[in-house]
């Protein structure tokens, strides 16, 4: 698969790249892509819901009334779940939502990732660039530049990317992540995916 290099205006540099075929050029396994974006989704729950139970309810333990003979219902203490303020039946409670994912099932989804994007011509490669200081501006100009998508991933190489993250974390249609920390989640909800080209074989290199 080859793609040509812009420069960070979104001009054609006249020069092309060769992006691995075994992670841009495969068939997308939209299973192995479910597995992920629900084990990524999955791990932002906190999980420390909880209500009370009856037995956790400050309150009287008294039973209301005698069993038998006033003509009422039964009843117990008035922590019962069918009084107001009574415990909760059945309610939450804290526990985790972690999903294990195979290493290799988490592998084969981010090339899938990859190669659906690259397939449906979402998937750019620019020169490597770098800011001596975070300029969230610059960075704006530098997507609208690239293309007309309304969401954007920057996915930056090994160095040079932290004033990169700094420009455009205060922007809500732009994310930037470096290469070695991109997850499948990121790369489909992030619309245009522009690829710095030192981020292509740390990319390589981690899903080969």
């Amino acid at each position: 698969m080859t793609v040509e290099v812009l420069n960070i205006k979104g001009e054609k540099t006249g020069r092309t790249l060769e992006m691995p075929a075994d992670v841009f050029g495969i068939e997308p396994h939209q299973h192995s892509v479910y597995l992920a974006v629900k084990q990524y989704l999955a791990h932002q729950r906190q999980g420390t819901h909880k209500s009370k139970e009856r037995s956790e309810i400050s309150g009287s333990t008294r039973k209301l009334h005698r069993q038998k003979g006033t003509g009422g219902s039964r009843k117990g203490d008035i922590n019962s779940p069918l009084f107001p303020g009574g415990g909760r039946v059945f309610g939450p409670k804290p526990h985790k939502y972690s999903i294990q994912l195979n290493k290799k099932v988490a592998r084969l989804a981010r090339r899938s990732a990859l190669s659906a994007k690259a397939a449906a011509g979402e998937l750019v490669v620019v020169e490597d660039f770098g800011f001596d200081v975070p300029k969230t501006a610059t960075l704006r100009q530098l997507v609208s530049g690239i293309g007309s998508a309304k969401k954007a991933l920057i996915v930056t190489g090994a160095d040079k990317g932290e004033n990169v993250y700094l420009s455009g974390r205060n922007l809500d249609n732009i994310t930037v992540a470096r290469a070695q920390d991109l997850n499948t989640y990121q790369i489909m909800n992030g619309g245009l995916i522009v690829l710095s080209e030192s981020a292509i074989p740390v990319i390589a290199s981690s899903l080969s």
